[in-house]
């Protein structure tokens, strides 16, 4: 048995009704008066929110449903680790939010009018989902159809649950709760489980719903999944599977690593396990996630490009340096989001996060950043003068040739657009203004490539012309004509400054309002709530269906008049958990989920940072 945290007893339903019904009437609309900053909660906007964010009621904790306990297996290989989670540093992390001070009365009322659309637009998906696929893992969302992608263990209503408690749905997070208290992780429709993608949305999931509501169940339920995940450890050197047999597991056997695993995998198991270690005051999770990590540690500098890994690796082996291609986006991604996330979780308690995230970041600026060259925003202008609006950064790709030179792949993935988040994050934790300014950079970069496609979205993967030099870039007809034309993806249709759109699809993706709503976060500045207003108005036109929202498969061409872009009928639960999540935290006051308070994992759930 857990002790869950104390429990904030809400208003009742009927006070939070005629709450809500004053708004609406516009009462509320007076300016605010004594608040002192933005992040106050004595403002009436910050009250009305809190009181739509206070706790349930205490309810009975339902008995878990699990057929088989995890924990009681006998290891063929047990782990040879006495590692326990590090004492926090003596001096306190830096200030990470920014100090925003008072807003007035009409900036208050547009921003609770946005905050209200994304809710709607998120509790239409999450109805359709409880009516065609509850329980299940993911919503078809144009035929009203319902798909297992992940064991079986209803992904989207797990991945789901801290959204419905921010967003004040505590009626609805009952319900979810009580579901999950059902889940049998004993029993899988898939002998293979993807530890990877059970780390982050299943665990993590339930770790940040328990964090902020403290019901004991949710605990429960996160160690039996970490008892599974822990499972997946059991193997001659300690290091773990990338997809466990379900049935093999069970008997202790023991696991065989497998040879080439995507880095991320292995890498992104980090925060989860320390944070379960954290809440449990059990050191086993943090003991063997620390072992792995101190593989990606020993190895960071030897590697083809020292200070970033290749795209795969071998675990068996615990070969983390062999290979010549290097990305920032998918298969890479969140090994690097978690280098100073884990500083920041462990309160600076352990050295080596901050020495891996500061190798990285300068190798990363170094070698993956690059400043596309941009047509003129306003056409009048001299093309051989230089720009400072048109000053932004893409990632890219780094391939190691014969003779051990890095080249730049200028292609960008709709993935990598997570990285201009973690440069302002970084810089705010190890005070580099210069990488605050830097993720400014690459943020304004992802949102430019929404604002150029005619549907408002960013491809999923596309090119752009790579500048000779950062400091001084005035556009270059010719030269962009030559890039262009070297490409055998380009289509007449792109826009200027693009030369190809690899892959067209617009997936539900959260990376780009993730960095914008960092950006917004750390700086205050209003420009990036007007950009997440931009492109949540365009992504939810281009991908609601007659249930929820839809995967976009071409938003390089916008739809003919009375005719809709094609989509594909799939909604991934990250469309919940991630991406709506982060618009409607663009728009509440910033002491919701504070960047001080919480550390969110890959799949945007957040951890509450131990004080």
């Amino acid at each position: 048995m857990f002790v869950g945290r104390p429990r904030v007893v809400r208003n009742s339903i009927l006070l939070t009704l005629a709450i809500l019904t004053i708004w609406h009437l516009g009462l509320l609309s007076q300016a605010p008066t004594t608040t002192s900053s933005a992040t106050s909660t004595s403002s009436e906007w910050s009250r009305l929110e809190r009181l739509m964010n206070r706790g349930s009621p205490l309810t009975p904790c339902p008995p878990s449903n699990s057929s088989f306990d995890w924990s009681t297996i006998t290891f063929r290989h047990p782990p040879n680790n006495d590692t326990k989670l590090p004492p926090r540093q003596r001096n306190p992390l830096p200030r990470i939010q920014h100090d925003f001070a008072p807003e007035s009365p009409a900036a208050a009322k547009e921003r609770i009018k946005r905050l209200q659309t994304v809710k709607q637009v998120f509790l239409r998906a999450w109805r359709a989902y409880k009516k065609f696929a509850w329980k299940q893992d993911a919503l078809l969302p144009i035929s009203g159809g319902a798909r297992e992608q992940f064991s079986g263990w209803a992904a989207t209503l797990v991945d789901s649950l801290d959204t419905l408690w921010i967003m004040g749905l505590r009626d609805e997070f009952d319900e979810a709760v009580a579901a999950v208290a059902e889940i049998d992780f004993g029993d899988s429709t898939s002998s293979r489980v993807n530890i990877f993608e059970t780390n982050i949305r299943y665990l993590g999931g339930l770790l940040a719903a328990y964090d902020l509501s403290g019901r004991e169940v949710l605990l429960r339920k996160a160690v039996e999944l970490g008892d599974l995940i822990y499972a997946g450890f059991n193997t001659k050197n300690g290091m773990p599977v990338d997809f466990l047999n379900f049935y093999s597991a069970k008997s202790g056997e023991g696991l065989v690593v497998e040879s080439s695993v995507v880095s991320a995998s292995p890498g992104t198991l980090s925060l989860e396990l320390a944070h379960l270690s954290q809440v449990t005051g059990d050191d086993k999770y943090y003991g063997v996630v620390a072992r792995v990590m101190d593989v990606f540690y020993r190895g960071q500098n030897e590697t083809k490009l020292p200070g970033a890994w290749p795209i795969n690796v071998n675990m068996r082996a615990e070969d983390v340096v062999s290979g010549s291609a290097f990305t920032l986006g998918g298969c890479a991604d969140s090994l690097y989001e978690y280098l100073p996330k884990m500083h920041q979780l462990l309160g600076g308690g352990e050295a080596k996060y901050e020495i891996m995230a500061r190798t990285f970041l300068q190798a990363a600026d170094r070698h993956f950043l690059f400043r596309p060259m941009l047509p003129k925003r306003d056409e009048d202008e001299d093309e051989d003068e230089d720009d400072d609006e048109n000053y932004v950064l893409m990632p890219g790709n780094v391939n190691v040739d014969e003779g051990g030179e890095p080249v730049l792949d200028p292609e960008t993935e709709h993935l990598a657009c997570f990285v201009g988040g973690l440069f302002g994050l970084a810089g705010r934790l190890f005070g580099r203004p210069e990488d605050v300014d830097t993720g400014i950079r690459l943020t304004n970069g992802c949102v430019y490539a929404y604002r150029a496609f005619p549907t408002g979205m960013m491809p999923e993967r596309l090119d752009l012309a790579p500048c000779r030099d950062r400091s001084r870039c005035p556009w270059d007809e010719d030269h962009w004509l030559r890039e262009r034309d070297s490409r055998p993806e380009w289509e007449p249709h792109l826009p200027r400054g693009f030369t190809s759109a690899k892959d067209p699809r617009y997936l539900l993706r959260p990376e780009a309002i993730e960095s914008v709503f960092y950006s917004y976060r750390l700086t205050g500045r209003q420009e990036f709530q007007t950009a997440a207003w931009d492109m949540f108005t365009a992504v939810e036109r281009g991908t609601r269906t007659r249930y929820a929202n839809a995967a976009v498969l071409d938003v390089t061409r916008a739809a003919e008049e009375g005719e809709e872009l094609p989509q594909e009928d799939y909604m991934e639960s990250f469309w919940l958990a991630e991406t709506l999540k982060y618009f409607y935290l663009v728009f509440t006051t910033p002491d919701i989920i504070s960047l001080d308070d919480y550390v969110l994992n890959t799949e945007a759930h957040p951890f509450k940072l131990v004080k």
